[in-house]
């Protein structure tokens, strides 16, 4: 049986993740001094704020390298924070408040990887401090957020990485050629979802308790609402998800990975209109997230699309049957449809009108590793690939997006003034409001 002419001209490629990361990057070792032991003047003093998984992934990705010294570790979970002290217990000193570590003149660079809630208040008074930062995703929870973290980083000049560690992986790069190549034509819509389906009880009921000793639950809470203690709410990144108040949901859970693909790929810039509808229509537990949310993104000329459920899992050409969590991103072209997940991408071609389905060829450099790039220019003083002045218009969509589901209607923004336009109710909603004594620092809101 013959092949269809489409299926010889289809092109299916794979490029691991972790070749992406694992690529040879070559540093003279004059940079680093003695590379078994690099003097203490050119050594990293590095802290660490939120030692929950992420952020000791993102600890160890740094600590091994041999120009690091990790000298401060704060969590309020007294467990947490000595393990990782432990493990470096000849350099590092163990805090219960952020704001102390952020004071000491011996901390030069600083992880975020607290719950999402905190991300914005603790990045701003860590780039006040002095402190270069890395900020796990979501960057934000609100536009007003957004803004006022880009301004900040920028007023006191420090360099900035946002944690979506996707963008370092050869897959990525070898899309964006391919889209920037223009062999595939105009773009007109990219589709982007991540899809999971935790049945119908989903994380369950937690009994009513208080918090266990050690964990300072008040702090915990932070600028977000009070309220009891949750062990589902506290346990982990993934669980924060179910919870609106500490995360917005898996929108910005997930999201700031995916959609930072088109986003990069087409060199987009902020949405003018978005559009976000959907509900907690199926799954039945603790949390109050959505557990499915559609989001339309109008840019000029082009469209975007996200689509989250936590209820079904069916993923298109990503998969389907066994519930699994499932990703993808589709660009389609006037010559073709391109469609990625983190790891492989394919090409379908619009019948002929593709001529040419040879890849094209590589321009852009394999990334040292996503945390590598941020420690070198914290020594160059160059900005990193994902720092907030690319990373804003990421995080700036799906703040957006939450802002129109919590609202019920679309809204409008003006890239140049950086403002909602024509719906003062919608412009107050996006100034996030802070429990006391925590106070949003709604100086930063506009660029200096």
């Amino acid at each position: 049986m013959s092949t269809p002419p489409s299926a010889t001209r289809r092109r299916f490629l794979e490029t691991s993740l972790a070749a992406g990361i694992a690529a040879p990057y070559v540093v003279p070792a004059a940079a680093f001094g003695n590379a078994e032991q690099p003097p203490p003047s050119e050594r990293i003093s590095l802290g660490i704020i939120g030692t929950g998984g992420m952020g000791v992934g993102n600890l160890r990705n740094c600590a091994h390298h041999p120009d690091v010294v990790v000298t401060a570790v704060c969590d309020v979970w007294k467990q947490r924070r000595d393990r990782i002290v432990d493990q470096h217990k000849d350099t590092a000193k163990g805090h219960n408040d952020y704001q102390e570590l952020l004071a000491r003149e011996d901390v030069d660079a600083v992880i975020i990887a607290t719950p999402p809630h905190w991300h914005a208040l603790i990045a701003i008074q860590a780039v006040e401090a002095g402190k270069d930062i890395y900020l796990q995703k979501p960057m934000t929870l609100y536009p007003a957020e957004t803004l006022a973290v880009r301004n900040a980083v920028n007023k006191h000049k420090r360099i900035s990485q946002i944690g979506t560690q996707i963008h370092a992986g050869g897959n990525y790069r070898r899309v964006v050629e391919w889209i920037r190549s223009g062999k595939l034509g105009p773009v007109s819509v990219a589709r982007t979802f991540n899809v999971m389906n935790q049945g119908p009880d989903g994380l369950g009921f937690a009994p009513k308790q208080d918090a266990p000793q050690g964990l300072d639950w008040n702090m915990w809470l932070g600028p977000g609402p009070e309220r009891p203690y949750n062990s589902i709410l506290a346990a982990s990144s993934y669980n924060h998800c179910s919870f609106w108040d500490y995360s917005g949901g898996w929108t910005p859970g997930m999201a700031p990975h995916i959609i930072d693909l088109p986003i990069w790929a087409l060199d987009l810039g902020v949405p003018l209109v978005t559009s976000c509808s959907g509900g907690r229509f199926v799954v039945k537990h603790d949390g109050d997230a959505p557990d499915t949310q559609e989001i339309l993104w109008q840019y000029p000329n082009m469209t975007m699309t996200w689509m989250m459920s936590t209820c079904n899992s069916f993923a298109f050409d990503f998969g389907r049957g066994t519930p699994a969590r499932r990703l993808g991103i589709y660009f389609h072209a006037l010559r073709g449809t391109l469609f990625a997940d983190y790891g492989k991408y394919e090409i379908v071609p619009e019948g002929k009108l593709l001529e040419d389905d040879t890849p094209p060829e590589q321009s852009i450099a394999p990334s040292p590793g996503h945390e590598r790039e941020w420690l070198d220019c914290i020594k160059t003083r160059e900005q990193p690939s994902c720092n907030v002045n690319y990373h804003y218009k990421v995080d700036l969509a799906l703040t957006l997006a939450n802002l129109s589901y919590t609202l019920g209607r679309s809204i409008r923004f003006d890239p140049e003034t950086e403002t909602i336009t024509g719906d003062d109710a919608a412009a107050a909603a996006a100034v996030p409001e802070y429990r006391a004594p925590w106070k949003f620092p709604a100086e930063y809101m506009k660029k200096s």
